[in-house]
């Protein structure tokens, strides 16, 4: 079970006044079973920077891919909670390919991990309770509560090797290949 994550927006009314636009669990909650139980939320995505700050609409809602638009400028903004780590989770990552994440080219799985991936991004991963192990191709570091990894394009995976789940705040943001 994903842990709901309360969302609360806010906008400019018609008369200039600020005011509360959502305040509400973010309904948007990908539970991927065939990896262990994996679950997304999505908060919040902008399709270009700089960003508009007009309109009513949830922006959170059709989020369906792994990061902004290619060469949008863009952002996406998810939680990621993270099952403790699972053989039969990894070994059937390695098994369905990652659907259409692998034809974008942004799964490569690897001898070293089967999620491994590689993002047109600059991400912002802010360890939120639990702890996680970044993965590159080469290294690796634990991360835990309280730790922020600042992604820069580089090939990486996650594993939790805990007996808890890890939660984590994701602020992708649109940036040139590496």
């Amino acid at each position: 079970m994903a842990q709901k994550i309360r969302r609360v927006v806010t906008y400019q009314d018609s008369q200039g006044v600020s005011r509360f636009l959502m305040d509400g669990d973010a309904p948007n909650v990908n539970v991927l079973e065939d990896l262990g139980g994996l679950a997304l939320t999505e908060i919040w995505e902008t399709a270009s920077a700089p960003a508009t700050n007009t309109g009513s609409e949830d922006a959170g809602l059709d989020i369906t891919h792994l990061e902004p638009r290619l060469g949008s400028g863009g952002s996406v903004v998810r939680f990621c909670e993270f099952p403790p780590h699972s053989d039969e989770a990894l070994a059937a990552a390695s098994e369905i390919g990652v659907g259409d994440f692998a034809e974008e080219g942004v799964f490569a799985p690897s001898d070293r991990h089967p999620m491994m991936h590689k993002t047109s991004t600059v991400d912002y991963i802010i360890i939120i309770k639990g702890e996680i192990w970044a993965v590159l191709e080469e290294e690796e570091t634990l991360l835990k509560a309280g730790d922020i990894l600042i992604q820069r394009g580089t090939n990486h995976a996650w594993s939790n090797r805990s007996n808890e789940p890890c939660l984590f705040a994701a602020v992708l943001v649109s940036a040139d290949p590496v």
